[in-house]
């Protein structure tokens, strides 16, 4: 048992103090206990390939609670996980000690079961509006991993997951709060111990900012990241109302029409702003919305605005028992590192805010924006710039034509793949390669950094694991996932009229050697017929005073000849030249 504690200092009603190692802070209130423990590990630490495991953990170290009326959760959120509980200090006792001795010894033969519920977890969740706003800023990694499904649940096992408790929920990445003015008798927070972890890099998919793409759902949401502070908080609020004021009250456009200030690390923080809108409104509702946006970064921000977001933030600090209230914002900084500020200093930060320090925070939500906007029209128009839809280049390597339709080929590089349809194009760097999911029947699908994905299923494109070697080999073994048998009637057949060979991108069959021997044919008598065509128009043009009927009749005669052989000996080129043949 372990429940030494050693005061360090009070500030504003909080007792900074350790319970076994750990950071703790401890503010009294009226009622049941709560408290919290927090650890700085989330979903934005983890790669596409390994993506679940810190939720996996949560939800083994809650396995032996069992039902039972004691409140209690846990929640795994991009940066954190945090274990929290509400009861008699005995209740908050019997919960904290619990977490901790499971996170020590998980019971890993519940894994396969606990996958089962995860993923039944995931199915029920309803997609927020926006929920693929992450990939789309900082692709397939760091925060972006927030818009996937946890994909790297199959390739779990239990050691992966202990490792994982050991070296990330350990007494020094851990803060706990509790509602209480002494630590409880009898807690024991024995952890591993280890390190503060880093925040995870902070990544990104766009090019330039402002940009926009178009979303699934009806609705439009916007996000910017701004440094931390108190102008932000307050101008997040401030946009808030203008977009109620003008597109719900005045336009009729939306029924919600809101913005939210969003602390994304030390440093960082998002807001993030929302309008929905019947489909027949939608245009009117995004051009509403922008002129918002414009409203407020050319500086048109009325005092009497910022007087009332100011007047409710301070009134914050008019509750009873404040710094029980603030007891969890307060661990959560101290969890990443960002300054708690007193009350005092917190309210004179509010007071300084200014209608030009609103405005300069306008400008920069506008620099940083990515909005979502509904399917169909851009908004170009507007200076924001559409975010990539396809890579920019290609590899250079054997190229498969699709079976069948002709119309995609997939070309498979030393370093990298690629599949190129006429109006797309998306490659992916086997170095970039954050997941690759490999099928039995040999389907693989890949996604990259950018987030950019790529199927490749080898019944359309006639290879096999010998053409798929470079691929197989390229991409770091930390990234496959090996996926489980596919039903037979999910993998796709090519039709049954589809050429078979020549597609392959082997250097020899029936059907390549016979197409090299046709352009040939072709080829020679094509050149020299073009040659001839050619020296026999300059000699026939040469004096163009004297050109007669007979003149013109013997050129297109020579270019007809030409042509015979010219025509199809091209067309055959280009479609070679696109790994049709």
């Amino acid at each position: 048992m372990n429940s030494n504690t050693d005061t360090d200092y009070v500030v504003d009603g909080i007792r900074h103090t350790t319970v076994g190692g750990i950071r703790t802070v401890l503010a009294p209130r009226s009622g049941p206990v709560a408290a919290g423990l927090l650890f700085r590990v989330g979903r934005a630490d983890e790669t596409l390939a390994t993506s679940g495991i810190t939720h996996l953990v949560e939800h083994l170290a809650l396995h032996r609670h069992g039902l039972g009326d004691l409140h209690y959760n846990g929640a795994t959120a991009a940066v954190y996980t945090h274990f929290h509980v509400s009861g008699t200090p005995a209740d908050v006792v019997e919960y904290l000690n619990g977490v901790c001795a499971a996170l020590r010894d998980l019971p890993t033969e519940r894994l396969e079961t606990e996958k089962e519920i995860l993923r039944t977890e995931a199915a029920g969740r309803s997609r927020g509006p926006g929920h693929g706003m992450p990939l789309w800023r900082y692709g397939a990694r760091g925060h972006g991993l927030l818009s996937y499904a946890e994909a790297g649940l199959p390739r779990l096992t239990a050691h992966a997951v202990r490792e994982w408790a050991r070296t990330r929920f350990t007494t020094e990445n851990a803060v706990l709060w509790i509602t209480s003015d002494t630590v409880p008798e009898g807690l024991d927070l024995t952890l591993p111990a280890g390190a503060w972890q880093e925040l995870p890099e902070v990544t990104s998919a766009l090019p330039a900012t402002p940009a926009y793409y178009h979303g699934e759902e009806g609705g439009t949401v916007l996000s910017a990241v701004v440094p931390r502070s108190t102008e932000a908080m307050l101008f997040s609020e401030v946009l808030g109302k203008e977009l109620f004021r003008e597109l719900r009250q005045k336009g009729g456009y939306s029924y919600t029409a809101e913005a939210d200030y969003q602390p994304r690390d030390r440093d960082s923080a998002t807001v993030v702003a929302f309008a929905d809108a019947l489909p027949e409104k939608r245009d009117a509702m995004v051009g509403a919305f922008l002129d918002v946006l414009a409203k407020l970064r050319a500086g048109r921000i009325e005092q009497a605005d910022l007087e009332s977001v100011r007047t409710t933030a301070l009134a914050r600090f008019d509750v009873p028992e404040l710094a029980a209230h603030q007891l969890p914002g307060h661990a959560m900084n101290l969890l990443m590192g960002h300054r708690n500020l007193t009350t005092a200093e917190a309210a004179a930060e509010i007071e300084a805010v200014t209608v030009e320090g609103l405005h300069r925070i306008a400008r920069e939500v506008w620099a940083g924006a990515l909005m979502q906007v509904p399917g169909g029209r851009g908004v170009d128009w507007a200076g924001l710039a559409e975010a990539p839809q396809q890579s920019a280049e290609v590899v250079t390597g054997r190229r498969y034509a699709r079976l069948g339709e002709q119309k995609a080929t997939l070309i498979v590089g030393g370093d990298g793949i690629s599949l190129v349809a006429p109006d797309h194009q998306v490659t992916i760097r086997y170095a970039e390669c954050v997941l690759l999911n490999s099928y039995p029947d040999g389907a693989r699908y890949l996604v990259g950094q950018d987030g950019f994905t790529l199927t490749i299923e080898p019944t359309l494109y006639g290879i096999g694991a010998a053409q798929l070697a470079p691929l197989d080999a390229g991409v770091h073994p930390s990234a496959v996932v090996s996926m489980p048998p596919r039903d037979p009637s999910r993998i796709p057949r090519a039709e049954a009229a589809a050429p078979t060979a020549g597609t392959t991108g082997a250097p020899a069959g029936p059907r390549l050697t016979w197409v090299t021997v046709v352009l040939w044919v072709l080829g020679v008598p094509a050149v020299a017929l073009g040659v001839f065509a050619a020296l026999g128009s300059y000699v026939i043009f040469r004096d163009a005073e004297r050109l007669s009927t007979s003149d013109w009749a013997a050129a297109g005669i020579f270019w007809l000849f030409a042509a015979v052989f010219l025509a199809p000996w091209g067309v055959m080129l280009r479609r070679r030249s696109k790994g049709r043949y």
